[in-house]
């Protein structure tokens, strides 16, 4: 009697490497699969490109040359274009289309084509700023330019706001900074205002409620101080997927905006998952910590090799996921420092550190808060986990789309908790991939907001017979 076995040998040390590989041990693993709500594949699209145009000044053509960007995407392009001739801007495509050069172009184009141009760029968080002043000085040195570009902010030392007023082409800066530091004393940055041409509005969709109105009223403070030193800004604004882009847009500025949504990125198949942990008190609905459940998919994915970030809902919740992913590293005898923190009040080279180990595989996950839901680059990622429904689905998609970058496949997982709106979202799983994308409301109008923003604005300048704001 022959007992040769002849089944496929299982070896301890053989690991899962890839993320096709873990989805398939995931499909045969009953304790995940069953229950997985959602399993859907979303295509991929190939980019669109246009050729570098030739209105481009040649400096800037070099440095882009040089990056090895010989062609630009098709929105991009027409973003230029549209910059070029004058009008006020959104562009609203998916996360990681490259936004930022459908800005940057017409800046640095205006920087090299005249001496006393001045561009002042607005985003919601110190970090992003930050983040897009080293990105952007780079450019500008590779292209030639010796304006100077600087963040503006209140924890930028005494000296180098000096040499912001009186000699950086641009300015980074925040709404409260603006409010606060800058327009009460735009006296000081005389010289600043009266050469402003653009205005930069990253991360337009963060702008919405309460916040967004105040922005408003910020801006028309901006457009009258500009006015008075002799200038009239031009508008270029950037915003993730949201219902009204040019709506919003053209409610923040108080006149009409031009539109750019057609993104011609590519974009590789996407996997997205909706995780629900199974029940463990029926009577009270209690279902397995989310959490946990949340670290331990994470753990899978980082055992198996794949570039991932990991959203949780606060910082509590970052700190107890970083801790119970470092010790199943541990237990798989691989290195805690494999997974790295993010929150705020990271000094730069710190997040420059992150990225660069995450490039370099020395970090596979990076777990952070929503700081991370905009648009500052960790890098390429092939997997978001995101550890509770985050309130809304533009926040949702805006997450997903940290990953993917690469032309292969990526994962989204969604993992829900036992609150209601989470269980809902769950048990309509299917409606979740074409679901609406909220729309972003502001009113700069309401009396509350206003009545303190024209106060603001007779201390900067005083009002002229007939002068409406």
């Amino acid at each position: 009697m022959d007992l040769t076995f002849t089944g496929k040998r299982s070896t301890p040390w053989a690991a899962t490497h890839g993320l096709d590989g873990l989805l398939e041990q995931w499909r045969n693993d009953r304790r995940v699969w069953g229950n997985i709500a959602l399993d859907e594949l979303l295509e991929g699209a190939g980019a669109k490109s246009v050729p570098v145009p030739e209105t481009l000044e040649p400096r800037l053509r070099q440095a882009l040359a040089a990056r090895g960007i010989k062609t630009l995407y098709t929105h991009q392009a027409l973003a230029f274009e549209q910059a070029m001739s004058g009008k006020d801007l959104v562009v609203a495509t998916p996360t990681a289309s490259g936004k930022s050069l459908c800005y940057v172009l017409p800046v640095l184009q205006a920087l090299a084509t005249d001496r006393e141009a001045r561009a002042l760029f607005l985003f919601p968080t110190k970090a992003l700023s930050r983040d897009q002043e080293e990105s952007l000085r780079a450019l500008m040195k590779e292209a030639q330019l010796d304006h100077g570009a600087v963040t503006f902010d209140g924890d930028t030392p005494a000296d180098a706001r000096r040499a912001a007023r009186e000699r950086s082409g641009v300015i980074l800066s925040n709404p409260d900074m603006l409010h606060a530091g800058v327009l009460p004393h735009h006296a000081n940055l005389a010289r600043f205002f009266s050469g402003l041409k653009y205005v930069v509005i990253d991360e337009l969709h963060a702008y919405r409620g309460v916040f967004g109105s105040h922005l408003a009223n910020v801006l028309r403070r901006l457009d009258r101080v500009a006015r008075f030193h002799g200038s009239k800004p031009q508008y270029l604004m950037a915003s993730a997927t949201i219902g009204n882009p040019q709506e919003h847009a053209a409610r923040m500025l108080g006149r009409e905006v031009s539109l750019v949504n057609e993104s011609g990125a590519p974009r590789g198949e996407r996997r997205v998952l909706l995780y629900n942990p199974p029940v463990v008190n029926a009577e009270l609905g209690i279902r397995q910590s989310y959490v946990k459940a949340s670290a331990r998919l994470t753990a899978d994915l980082v055992k198996a090799g794949v570039p991932t970030l990991l959203f949780g809902q606060s910082r509590n919740t970052v700190e107890v996921m970083l801790k119970y992913l470092r010790d199943a590293l541990v237990e798989a005898r691989l290195s805690p420092e494999l997974v790295q923190a993010y929150r705020a009040g990271y000094l730069p080279q710190q997040r420059r550190d992150i990225e660069a180990r995450l490039r370099g595989g020395d970090v596979r996950c990076v777990v952070a808060t929503s700081a991370l839901e905009l648009g500052i680059d960790v890098g390429a990622l092939d997997a978001v986990v995101c550890a509770g429904w985050p309130g809304s689905v533009a926040a949702l998609w805006q997450r997903f789309g940290r990953a993917g970058r690469r032309q292969g496949t990526s994962l989204s997982l969604l993992i829900t908790s036992s609150a209601p709106v989470d269980q809902y979202v769950a048990s309509t799983a299917k409606q979740l991939l074409g679901a609406p994308v909220e729309q972003a409301r502001i009113d700069p109008d309401n009396v509350e907001v206003l009545v303190q923003h024209l106060k603001c604005a007779a201390f900067e300048l005083p009002f002229e017979e007939g002068e409406g704001f």
